[in-house]
């Protein structure tokens, strides 16, 4: 069955044609959520929020682009909505402990692993990792998109919605931020 018919299915609310979806996409939104979030448990999440509307709404899917594409920017979307949330939820609990009402102390999240890295780079992995977690979103986004997913400019630039040379200046500027705070890091040690 090729893309178009799959489409098609999906279209009918088919569960088969949903299944396959599912299958054959579910480790490259995983993989895209989990290099934004950073968080097995929040990419897992948003892996099936992806989905769900996927199923929801593959009614407004206009096959200009391609379907992986689409589902790029759904992953990303949602994505970039979790971390929006949970920055609300930070914010809140920081307001909250100002006046007393929260004296738990916030816990830091454990070193985030890829798995898609070795287990001999884990730790210079997830050192790269909370840098590019430091990133400005559209600079981590396209960085994320080029280096885990292995997508080429022009797919970048489709998924983002923007042009081919704003996706150059996006990865030449987080290739800088990145030299930039991997030295500062690095410097940290010596």
């Amino acid at each position: 069955m090729n893309e178009r018919e799959l489409i098609a299915l999906l279209k009918k609310k088919d569960r088969e044609a949903f299944k396959i979806v599912v299958e054959t996409w579910q480790g490259m939104v995983y993989n895209t959520a989990l290099g934004l979030l950073q968080n097995m448990e929040d990419a897992e999440d948003t892996a099936q929020e992806v989905f769900m509307q996927v199923y929801e709404s593959i009614l407004s899917f206009k096959e200009e682009s391609k379907f992986s594409t689409w589902l790029y920017r759904i992953t990303v979307s949602k994505a970039l909505d979790h971390i929006r949330k949970k920055k609300r939820k930070k914010r809140f609990a920081f307001i909250q402990s100002l006046y007393g009402k929260n004296d738990g102390q916030m816990i830091e999240p454990p070193d985030f692993f890829h798995p898609g890295v070795k287990m001999e780079n884990k730790e210079n992995a997830a050192i790269l990792f909370k840098a590019v977690d430091q990133l400005p979103v559209n600079q981590k986004t396209a960085f994320i998109l080029n280096k885990t997913e292995n997508l080429s400019y022009r797919e970048i630039a489709e998924v983002m919605e923007c042009t081919e040379s704003a996706v150059d200046a996006l990865l030449q500027r987080a290739k800088k931020n990145l030299q930039k705070n991997l030295k500062e890091y690095y410097e940290k040690l010596d």
